[in-house]
């Protein structure tokens, strides 16, 4: 069976995603991680999905790119703003450079146990100004990972990174989900963790939205 590396936040598009990729075929290897986040919710819900994807191999990795900050998300310092759907600029949930790191470490791995493609639930539709979500910068990635690593540069097996909903909206992504049985009860978006959702940060503005327009229950909010 082809194995994937599929990273695994714990968040809607993450759960999405490894439902795609196992639908593909995949031997499924999750890799989630601790990056020094203010809270651990996303990946409690990590390890949720992918027991419930019947996952054997998930691997949570430690980094703390909070020794660092320069985000809400890994700063507590730092106030997690109030959402806007209609938001232009970048805003201070922005981890520097995230995609890249994690993409990277996902490299190595995939690379270590002989796996040719790397799947990532990034959109630039549906997103927060995030320049780490975005086609060019997948392309961008997948050719500096061929160009660094043996299996790309010098046995011609390269790797692949799949972004399957980088041109699709989030709605789309949900009604995929549910279609494949994606268990959203059990995914988490909220920025500022807690018990329940706060409903008012970006990403939980963003998943109602695409809730609505999906015409499907989030039922996540009622778990």
């Amino acid at each position: 069976m082809k194995q994937a590396v599929v990273l695994l936040s714990g968040g809607l598009d993450s759960a999405v995603t490894l439902y795609l990729a196992k639908s593909r075929g995949f031997n499924v290897h999750a890799l989630s991680f601790d990056y020094g986040q203010r809270h651990d919710r996303e990946l409690q819900a990590a390890k949720a999905i992918a027991e419930k994807a019947g996952v054997e191999a998930h691997k949570i990795v430690t980094l703390k790119l909070d020794q660092w900050g320069g985000s809400s998300l890994t700063d507590k310092n730092m106030d997690v703003e109030n959402g806007d759907v209609d938001r232009k600029d970048i805003p201070v949930t922005y981890v520097p450079a995230r995609n890249m790191v994690f993409l990277s470490v996902a490299a190595s791995y995939a690379e270590a146990i002989g796996a040719r493609d790397i799947f990532i639930g990034v959109s630039q539709v549906d997103y927060s100004g995030y320049v780490d979500c975005r086609q060019e910068f997948i392309e961008a990635m997948e050719n500096a990972v061929n160009k660094g690593t043996v299996m790309g540069a010098a046995k011609n097996q390269p790797i692949r990174i799949h972004a399957p909903f980088v041109h699709k909206t989030k709605s789309e992504e949900i009604q995929l989900g549910a279609d494949m049985g994606v268990p959203f009860e059990l995914t988490w978006s909220c920025y500022r963790g807690g018990e329940k959702p706060c409903e008012t940060c970006d990403s939980c503005l963003l998943r109602a939205k695409a809730f609505e327009e999906a015409g499907i229950e989030d039922k996540a909010l009622k778990a």
